[in-house]
Parts: structure tokens; C-alpha cells; sequence
């Protein structure tokens, strides 16, 4: 490979960390300036602004980086796509190292192995979730959002608002909540009215 090394990296979640796979694409030589990430987004989804941008920075001779297959796509369709763009655009994939070869049918086969490897485990994640919120629905656990005010401070704030004494800001700083919090309050509070 002659021309530059782009670098992607994803996690799920926003709390997770990037620095394993920033490490390990700065060990396979890519420049840390030439990374592109992704939080907070599954690799089912395509639709990704560092995916998107990593593959916007690719230019015929380039390389994308990934540490692995999964951190690219989490779906075979996907996976096939991004490599059927590379390779028409003459940009190689290299996944941990290890540049795969669009024209060789071994290469070919390992790259669809993995990638329904990887799709797989998402199938299994998302089943498993699935499964865990029946379980905490049965038991009682899974009650969705808290509201922000209990119905004594949800009627307090209504009868305040309802006396004229209190703007609309006054009653966010008052109660410690947002504008919106507000809003759905006092709507609740002329549905409970009309009722």
C-alpha cells in the first residue's frame, strides 16, 4: 500500500472507550489524526457521520483501517456494500492488518464468514436483550422513564401556574426542571380539568 491509512473506530454505547482500538489502529500505522469514530452507534446501522466521513477521506491508493470486521458492519448486506464501494473506488480494507483481497474467492469466503460472523453476534445481543426486558417486565422491574415530579409537585406546580403568580421560567428553576417538563404538566393538568 503507497497511499494513506484511514483509520474507523466505533463502540455502541457512549460510555464505552475507544482507546483499545485507537491504540490498535496507531499500532497498525495510522495516524491519529486520521481516525474517524463512531459512539453511541450499533454497526447495524449504516447511516454513521464517522463511517460516512472515513469513507469521504478515502482516495484511490488509501487503505480504511479497522481493528475488526464488526467495528466496520454488523450485518453481511452492510459489510458487502462498504467493501463493493472500496474496491470499486480502488481503496483497499485492511481489517487488523490483514488486507483483504476482493478478487481472491478464499479471501472472498473468509471475509463473508466473518461478516455473518458478526451479524450473528448482533442477532444473539439483540435476542438476548429482548429476552432480559420480558424477564424485568414479568417481574415488575422494566416501568420505563420516571417522571421528573411526583403527582403532588405535578398539582403544586399546576395550581401555581394556574394562580398567575409564576412564569413559565420561574416554575423550571422552582421545580429544578426543563421548560418542556413544564409544558406536559400544565397539559396534563387542563386534560385532568376537562375530564
Amino acid at each position: 500500500m503507497t497511499g494513506l491509512k484511514i483509520g474507523y473506530a466505533r463502540v455502541s454505547t457512549d460510555d464505552q472507550d475507544l482507546t483499545a482500538q485507537r491504540d490498535a489502529l496507531a499500532a497498525l500505522g495510522v495516524d491519529p489524526d486520521r481516525v474517524y469514530v463512531d459512539h453511541g452507534l450499533t454497526g447495524t446501522n449504516r447511516d454513521r457521520p464517522g463511517l460516512r466521513e472515513a469513507m469521504a477521506a478515502c482516495r484511490a491508493g488509501d487503505a480504511l483501517v479497522v481493528t475488526k470486521l464488526d467495528r466496520l458492519a454488523r450485518s453481511l448486506p452492510d459489510a458487502r456494500d462498504i467493501v463493493a464501494e472500496l474496491t470499486a473506488r480502488d481503496v483497499a480494507l485492511s481489517l487488523g492488518g490483514s488486507v483483504h483481497d476482493p478478487t481472491d474467492p478464499v479471501g472472498r469466503l473468509l471475509f463473508n464468514v466473518l461478516a455473518m460472523v458478526a451479524e450473528f453476534e448482533s442477532d444473539l445481543a439483540r435476542m438476548r436483550t429482548r429476552e432480559g426486558m420480558k424477564v424485568a417486565r414479568a417481574k415488575g422491574r422494566l416501568r420505563g422513564k420516571q417522571p421528573k415530579l411526583s403527582p403532588r409537585q405535578e398539582a403544586h406546580l399546576v395550581a401555581l401556574h394556574g394562580a398567575g403568580e409564576h412564569t413559565i421560567s420561574e416554575l423550571e428553576e422552582l421545580f429544578s426542571v426543563t421548560r418542556s417538563t413544564v409544558y406536559r404538566a400544565l397539559a396534563r393538568g387542563r386534560a385532568r380539568a376537562t375530564t
